[in-house]
């Protein structure tokens, strides 16, 4: 299989997934852990995993992992969309970023990828050259479009000249407005080289964060105010479907207007269950189980239908991204808790039995709120009214 047929093909579901337990990254998941985490993501028919750095070991653990796994079992199929983190000088060091000059720490990012991506060419499908690397509210560590394009460019090249696998597809993976969506400060020479140069255009698309910094979609209108507070969720989960079509469709018409015709799939979208900041109680009312339930249906039934592969965020809770603040939305994103336990979305999965004799760290994979929807709906807020 390669990119070009998994990609937009709705029987190999993608998900975005790193699978850290604890605090910190310091403490790396284990091959053993892994394959468990694998074998859930499997059974719940994903069959791509996006990753996002190789500056730690986490994703040449995964990809050993996964070889584990297909010499034990001939049948078992996973592919690997590879991230290489790409940073501006100064990045995450204390001092003041220089975006004008990209950190030194790159080259060897790539070239690490590289080897990745030549040890393990069945796995292997996407090489992605940086996570957000482009979109200027990223003030800890963006990089100007040339740098994206440097090294999409080089490993273009290898694969011009058999160094990499030919049918190995590279993008970069940023928000949909550094694809040309939204400012048009974005529009620039350097964004039509690069996607020129790319295989497929990687956005993210975030309703969720728009719910705060956006929020003229989310708020009930006028029409909608004597609808029960259930149907006013509703109607808004379906308004946040149709806001992330708008921002796709941004980058399609944009991409459309240059000249390039290329795939476009979605890197990253999701949906937190927890929050005590912009999108909870004091803020958008954005945030529970049962939301996240409705958005990660509702996207998965456009992108299936649509030929678009989505690359959902993400498939496990990680608690090191907030540390100090255990009920930081950051925190929230996956389809499954720490020790295994599936949120609402994946209810149905559970009761087809789809799960039986898999565990997660030795735990059973069982529904949050012992199964009981009366108790999860209790918590949920409609959206404030305009």
């Amino acid at each position: 299989m390669t990119a070009k047929e998994i990609l937009g093909n709705p029987a190999y579901q993608a998900i975005s997934y790193e699978g850290y337990r604890e605090r910190s990254r310091d403490i790396q998941p284990s091959v053993d852990q892994l394959k468990e985490d694998l074998r859930i993501l499997s059974a719940m028919g994903i069959k791509i995993v996006r990753t996002y750095n190789v500056q730690l070991a986490h994703a040449s653990t995964l990809l050993k992992a996964i070889r584990d796994l297909m010499d034990e079992d001939t049948g078992f199929e996973m592919y690997v969309m590879l991230g290489a983190w790409i940073d501006c000088k100064n990045a995450w060091t204390g001092e003041e970023p220089d975006h004008e000059v990209e950190s030194e720490q790159n080259e060897g990012e790539i070239q690490r990828a590289v080897a990745l991506a030549k040890q393990y060419p069945e796995i292997v499908k996407v090489l992605a050259v940086g996570n957000e690397a482009m979109v200027t509210w990223a003030t800890s560590y963006f990089v100007r479009q040339s740098v994206i394009l440097k090294w999409v460019n080089y490993l273009q090249n290898l694969k011009d000249n058999e160094k990499l696998p030919k049918d190995l597809w590279i993008t970069s993976s940023d928000d949909f407005s550094s694809w040309g969506g939204g400012d048009h400060s974005y529009h620039t020479e350097d964004l039509i080289k690069l996607a020129h140069a790319v295989d497929y255009i990687s956005i993210h698309t975030y309703p969720y964060h728009n719910t705060h910094y956006s929020p003229d979609f989310w708020r009930v209108p006028i029409e909608e105010s004597k609808l029960s507070e259930l149907e006013k969720v509703d109607a808004a989960m379906i308004r946040a479907r149709d806001f992330a079509k708008m921002q796709y469709d941004s980058v399609a018409n944009y991409m459309k207007s240059i000249g390039v015709d290329k795939p476009i799939h979605i890197g990253e979208t999701g949906w937190a269950s927890t929050s005590d900041g912009f999108y909870g109680e004091e803020g958008s009312h954005a945030t529970d189980e049962f939301k996240q339930g409705l958005y990660y249906k509702h996207m998965r039934e456009w992108t299936n239908e649509a030929g678009i592969s989505l690359f959902y965020f993400e498939a496990f809770n990680e608690q090191w991204k907030d540390a100090n603040n255990p009920v930081g939305s950051e925190n929230h994103f996956g389809l499954f808790k720490l020790k295994g336990e599936a949120k609402y979305a994946l209810w149905d999965l559970v009761d087809q039995g789809i799960f039986e004799n898999l565990t997660r760290d030795g735990h059973p994979i069982t529904k949050t709120y012992n199964g009981d929807k009366k108790n999860l709906l209790e918590e949920v807020m409609a959206p404030p009214a305009k």
